[in-house]
């Protein structure tokens, strides 16, 4: 459980830096996306496109 844990905070950690060149492609815009701004500054936690990017890992994991 832990490593999942962590495997889903470092992705939202990845998706958040390159959130920027994802959103081209529609990633970080899904429902399941929180955006929010504070004290002027726009932050976003991409939980949806983190966890489709995990399933589509995942199966191509398993396809290798």
């Amino acid at each position: 459980m832990l490593r999942w844990t962590f495997t889903i905070f470092l992705c939202v950690i990845v998706l958040s830096a390159s959130l920027p060149w994802l959103q081209k492609i529609g990633l970080g815009r899904l429902p399941g996306d929180v955006r929010f701004r504070l004290f002027g500054r726009e932050y976003v936690l991409p939980f949806a496109s983190t966890i489709l990017l995990s399933l589509a890992a995942l199966v191509i994991g398993k396809l290798l």
